[in-house]
C-alpha cells in the first residue's frame, strides 16, 4: 500500500510538471510573454464585509460645500477645487483623496476618463484591491482646469476573513484558464497578475468576496484588456459596475458556492461575529 501510494504521488507531481511545461511552450509558441509571477501567495481566506450606511453617521469634512446622501453613497460637491498635478498619474490624487475623502488611504485609482473627465478609485483591504464592488468606490469628476470639483463615494466597512483560508490556484493556472478560453491572442504580453477580491455573494448590506487572479494583458491589436479568474475554484469573472447586473450575481449565488465552502448569513451568525 505505501509502495503503491508513493507511486501515485509521485505520477501526480510528474503530470503536474508535464502540464506546466506544456502550457509554458505553448505560450512560446504563440510569442505570448509575462514577468516573474507571484510566488509566495498561497492561501487566502474569502472576506465579508458591511455596506457603509452614511445616513447613520456624516463624515464630517472640512472641504465639503454640500453633501447629498442616498443611504449608502455620500455625493460631495467642494469648496474649495482641488488642482491634481498630472492626471495620468496615480500619485497625483493620493494627497486629495487621504485630504478631502472619507478613509480616502484605503482606495486605489483603477481607471481615468479623460474624455469625460472622470477618474475611478477601488476600495483595497489590506493592499488587495476589490475589484468592481459597487459598494467600494470612489468617483471624482474635474473641471477644464484639472480640478477636481465633485466626487461619489460608496464605502465597505467591518471587513474581515470569513472561515479558514483556501488553497488558491497558482497564477500560471490562471493564465492558462484564458489561454484555453482563446482569450490570450498571439504576441500579447501580460503586464501585470495580482491577487485581489471580486463579489461572491452580494445582499443588501452584507457581502461576502472571493480571492480572485487579476491579469493586465496588453496585445498587440485590441490594446490593454483585464480578465479576472476565481483563485479558488477556478473559471473566468465577467465584471461589471453596470448596478443592473447585481441581479445576475444574486441568481449566480448557489452555482458559485462549492460544496465544501457553505455560506450562512442569517441575523444570529450577523449578531456573534459583530
Amino acid at each position: 500500500m505505501y509502495l503503491n501510494r508513493h507511486t501515485e504521488a509521485q505520477l501526480v507531481q510528474r503530470g503536474s510538471s508535464l502540464t506546466q511545461k506544456t502550457i509554458e511552450a505553448r505560450l512560446k509558441d504563440d510569442n505570448i510573454t509575462y514577468g516573474v509571477l507571484p510566488t509566495n501567495i498561497e492561501k487566502a481566506a474569502y472576506i465579508s464585509g458591511k455596506v457603509k450606511n452614511f445616513e447613520q453617521e456624516t463624515p464630517k469634512l472640512d472641504n465639503a460645500k454640500n453633501i447629498l446622501i442616498d443611504k449608502n453613497k455620500l455625493i460631495v460637491t467642494l469648496k474649495n477645487p482641488v488642482k491634481v498635478k498630472n492626471i495620468d498619474e496615480a500619485t497625483s490624487y493620493n494627497d486629495f483623496l487621504k485630504a478631502n475623502v472619507y478613509e480616502g488611504a484605503s482606495y486605489t485609482l483603477w481607471k481615468i476618463d479623460k474624455e469625460n473627465k472622470k477618474a475611478t478609485f477601488f476600495q483595497t483591504v489590506n493592499t488587495r484591491t476589490l475589484y468592481y464592488i459597487l459598494n467600494g468606490l470612489v468617483e471624482v469628476t474635474w473641471n477644464d482646469q484639472n480640478e477636481i470639483v465633485e466626487y461619489e463615494q460608496t464605502l465597505l466597512e467591518d471587513i474581515g476573513a470569513y472561515e479558514e483560508e483556501k488553497v488558491l490556484t497558482t497564477p500560471l493556472r490562471a493564465i492558462q484558464t484564458i489561454y484555453n478560453k482563446g482569450l490570450l491572442s498571439p504576441n500579447s504580453t501580460i503586464t501585470e497578475v495580482n491577487l485581489g477580491y471580486t463579489t461572491l455573494v452580494q445582499f443588501t448590506q452584507t457581502q461576502v468576496f472571493v480571492p480572485t487572479w487579476e491579469l493586465q494583458v496588453q496585445t498587440e491589436d485590441e490594446g490593454q484588456k483585464e480578465y479576472f479568474v476565481n483563485a479558488v475554484q477556478g473559471g473566468i469573472l465577467d465584471l461589471t459596475l453596470d448596478a443592473s447586473k447585481v441581479e445576475e450575481v444574486e441568481e449566480a449565488v448557489e452555482e458559485a458556492i462549492t460544496d465544501d465552502y457553505e455560506i450562512n448569513l442569517d441575523a444570529e451568525n450577523d449578531k456573534s461575529r459583530e
